[in-house]
């Protein structure tokens, strides 16, 4: 069995070399316009169908490019897309500081990189995980609901800022793949990425942490092993983990029988149910993988406060304690909202 395991992995390692190889060839260099159209396109709520919600009605930019309704992140943490009524499976998860995840990939005892919840943004294709993740939601009827790759192109050329994109998008036969790589370029400025947080500041040794800051650290990084899988910087290690976390009833998706035919039922699979659409009768390769996401960061800002990132479709309520701990520390305290370095008083 172990040697048929050994196999298994190593066959797909070699398989997704391949796809990483074509991927990558594909990859174009940034223009500095990419980032202004990636931002258009990121917050144009014509771009749904019907129209009215951007990328940023699931992605605010206020809460830290994730779910911004306090209400909705309280309760069933699942956001309702362009259609009344029809609502995603898991909370949106933060579009900051994600551009470093890797091409998902098997490393010899984990998987690590790609993008969504469930690694589905793989980068096999565009060799970017995060513009093949940018380009999902405009075709899923769940979210932002367009038919075709074609509707929501055909929207970009009736914009206002049709001339951008097609100084930027200049070959018509990768509009699509041009828009994935806009928004990506948008997601990865240092507009959606500031790091101007008090951590970053005391990484750069331009702040002090308080006493209490400095015990939530040594947990972190210590006792509570919280920097296992939230490395730093980032907080993140970009691998998947189950964490056994029961599932949140208020979910509506339980509820959306058209298109959960499971009803309450369901088991989100994470990313061994991803793997197991690719290598099907391989279990070796997926079923290890069952209920397993993505390591989020730890943390994502909120009007100059802390707020706990929760999982997917877990209960959203986090204990109290393990929610200090991870907020005594991490990033977010007033950051500057334009991209610069805050002076941070050394206390």
């Amino acid at each position: 069995m172990r040697s048929k395991t050994i196999f298994a992995r190593a066959l797909a390692t070699a398989t997704l070399l391949l796809l990483v190889v074509a991927g990558a060839s594909a990859q174009e260099t940034l223009r500095p316009d990419n980032e202004e159209l990636g931002k258009k396109l990121f917050f144009d709520t014509n771009l749904s169908t019907p129209s009215g919600l951007a990328c940023a009605g699931c992605h605010g930019a206020e809460v830290g490019y994730t779910g911004q309704d306090a209400a909705i992140n309280a309760a069933g943490a699942a956001y309702e897309g362009a259609v009344a009524g029809r609502f995603g499976n898991r909370k949106p998860p933060s579009a900051a500081y994600a551009g470093d995840s890797p091409i998902l990939h098997f490393d010899g005892t984990k998987w690590v990189g790609g993008m969504f919840w469930d690694g589905r943004a793989t980068g096999w294709t565009l060799g970017d995980p995060l513009a093949e993740q940018a380009q999902g939601p405009f075709l899923n009827p769940l979210e932002q609901n367009n038919a075709s790759a074609q509707v929501v192109i055909d929207k970009v050329l009736a914009s206002s800022y049709k001339h951008l994109f097609r100084k930027v998008c200049t070959d018509s036969n990768t509009y699509y793949e041009c828009i994935g790589r806009s928004i990506a370029a948008y997601e990865q400025s240092k507009e959606v990425n500031p790091f101007s947080s008090k951590f970053d500041a005391y990484l750069d040794k331009n702040a002090t942490l308080t006493p209490r800051e400095q015990q939530g650290l040594a947990l972190f990084r210590g006792k509570a092993n919280c920097a296992n899988c939230h490395a730093e910087p980032l907080f993140t290690d970009f691998t998947y983990d189950n964490l056994g976390v029961p599932r949140n009833p208020l979910n509506p998706f339980y509820y959306e029988f058209e298109w959960n035919p499971a009803g309450t039922a369901w088991v989100d699979t994470g990313l061994g149910g991803f793997l197991k659409t690719v290598f099907k009768n391989i279990e070796a390769l997926w079923g290890p993988e069952l209920g397993k996401h993505k390591v989020p960061p730890c943390a994502t800002w909120t009007s100059g406060r802390i707020r706990a990132s929760s999982r997917p479709t877990a209960t959203t309520a986090t204990s109290s304690r393990s929610r200090k701990l991870c907020t005594s520390i991490t990033r977010g305290t007033f950051p500057a909202r334009d991209g610069r370095r805050q002076k941070w008083p050394k206390t």
